[in-house]
This record gives structure tokens, sequence and C-alpha cells, in this order.
């Protein structure tokens, strides 16, 4: 093969793998500051991670106060929402009862799925909260201010 054959091969695999809709940059930051100040209300010193929907981050902001622990918690939340495509919770109900998924029963909440009707776009993970049902609140209200603007 001919090396132009070879990268027109190349370009149109990218086009068709690539998804096709994106979180945009400025919706990200809005989304992870809306999960930090909301949990800041109730006196909870938040982290905000956004990932894409390949996983890659976005924006991560660490809210006043919060613990550099959060910094990794908050990923890898956001991380296994979009790995699974679904919210930690979720995740960790269904596993309770299904020993071939058990360890995923332990999963802290705080992982929201960002989809666009059934593909998912990218996820957040919120870590900081004194409970994951807590973490999950703050994340989904980060979701809830940026929704109707995704598209």
């Amino acid at each position: 093969m001919n090396f132009g054959y070879k990268f027109a091969m190349i370009l149109v695999g990218a086009a068709v793998a690539a998804p096709t809709h994106r979180i945009p940059a400025a919706l990200a930051v809005e989304a992870a500051s809306e999960t930090i100040a909301v949990c800041a209300k109730h006196g909870y010193r938040e982290t905000a991670v956004v990932l894409d929907a390949d996983g890659t981050t976005i924006v991560t902001v660490r809210g006043d106060g919060a613990g550099i622990q959060t910094l990794y918690s908050a990923h890898e939340k956001a991380y296994t929402s979009v790995l699974f495509k679904n919210d930690t919770i979720a995740l960790a109900e269904r596993a309770k009862g299904e020993d071939s998924i058990a360890p995923l029963a332990k999963l802290p909440g705080g992982g929201v799925v960002i989809k666009l009707g059934e593909e998912t776009i990218g996820a957040i993970g919120a870590s900081g909260a004194p409970g994951a049902k807590l973490d999950d609140n703050c994340a989904r209200a980060g979701l809830d201010k940026i929704r109707d603007r995704l598209k």
C-alpha cells in the first residue's frame, strides 16, 4: 500500500471512532463549580472532576479546604462511571447479591454519568462530603446545572 492510501484509511478510522458529542470546557468548569458550591453550602469541602467519554480529564476543581485525597477519589468515581456507563451508586446497588461483580457493591457514590440520550459523553466525580450519597447529590447538582445546554 502506498503512503497516501494508508493515511486516508487512518483518517477515516479516526472519524468513525470519534464520539459524536463532547462536553465543552466552559460547561465542564460550570458543572464542577456548581458541584463544589452546592456542597460548600452544606459545609462540605469538595473536589469535582469532569471527564469526557474517553475518561480524559476536562477539568478538576479542588474546593477550598478539600483534602488532597479528594483529588484521586473524585477522579476514580468519575472514571468508574464513564467506564461502566452508569452512576456509581447504581452500580453498587446492582452488584449486591451478584457474586460475579460483588466487588462493585463497595463502590462509593459520587460518580455520575453524563449522557445525551443513550450516548455516554462523560461523567462528574465528587469527593469530600461525609458520605457517598452526599457526594452523589452534589455531583447531580453539577450535572443539573448544565444538562439542558449539552448538545
